[in-house]
């Protein structure tokens, strides 16, 4: 039960301590400031519960309004492809070229978009193998390049401003193996 000032009361009793009017007074004013810190507590609880309701719901607005820009984005792009599609049934000599102008210039659009998003290409050919940022698939003898170095790029790799996105797939070069002479 929680105290009010109807059931704060002397107590009772042979062994009932006796309460001066004054401490009566201070047990009511304690009694009705506990009940105002209670409420306090429920309405901040309360405060908070639609605090985290509201963060949650403002999280995923923002997700989908992301979602929505980079599609709305990426749609004159998929655009420019139907038409590279609707193309190539019909493509022969001059149009064949005219084609992989367009293809091309598509794939500018695309890289444009994707740089404006914050992507860059990880190049990694003729650098040195790095784990961080390259995935080895195989090494190749060679004797122009030094041990270690990317000899070839198999596919790019992309990052995020300093987050990898995915690592670029890469031979790596080894030294030739020297043939031991063998006695006859």
């Amino acid at each position: 039960m929680k105290p009010t000032e109807e059931n704060v009361e002397a107590p009772v009793g042979a062994n009932a301590p006796a309460y001066t009017p004054e401490q009566i007074e201070e047990l009511k004013t304690s009694a009705a400031k506990a009940q105002e810190n209670w409420e306090r507590l429920l309405r901040t609880t309360a405060d908070f519960e639609n605090f985290k309701k509201r963060a949650a719901r403002e999280r995923t607005e923002a997700a989908q309004n992301a979602t929505l820009n980079l599609i709305h984005k990426l749609l004159p792009i998929l655009d420019g492809f139907d038409m590279a599609q609707a193309a190539a049934q019909t493509a022969q000599g001059d149009k064949l070229a005219s084609l992989q102008t367009g293809v091309a210039m598509l794939q500018a659009q695309f890289k444009n978009f994707i740089n404006e998003a914050g992507v860059e290409e990880v190049d990694a050919l003729g650098k040195p193998f790095d784990p961080a940022l390259h995935e080895a698939v195989s090494q190749q003898e060679s004797a122009d390049v030094p041990e270690g170095q990317v000899l070839q790029q198999l596919r790019k790799g992309y990052k995020v401003r300093e987050r990898l996105l995915r690592p670029a797939t890469v031979i790596v070069a080894r030294p030739p193996e020297t043939k031991a002479e063998t006695p006859a």
